[in-house]
């Protein structure tokens, strides 16, 4: 996983988008809990968030239910996470 103030990778292929932003913890988790339901093993999911709460709960999130962070960046007070479901 790499974190970074950086452009968004151009070499992640992002299968879903997940606007969290103007959410306040727990509710940017319990949506992405939700959107990963949908998606298949090995897609990825971008979340945008505005929480600085997710900075913590979005890597517990992958750890304990074993998916993959793949990166995260913050950029002007916004969060991104690119997540890759197991």
């Amino acid at each position: 996983m790499t974190t970074e103030n950086s452009p968004e990778p151009t070499t992640i292929h992002v299968d879903d988008t997940l606007d969290a932003r103007g959410l306040f913890c727990p509710e940017p988790v319990m949506m992405l809990h939700s959107a990963f339901r949908d998606l298949d093993s090995g897609q990825v999911l971008k979340l945008l968030a505005t929480d600085p709460s997710t900075t913590r709960d979005v890597p517990k999130f992958c750890h304990f239910l074993g998916h993959e962070l793949l990166q995260q960046q913050q950029t002007d007070g916004e969060f991104h996470y690119w997540l890759q479901k197991k």
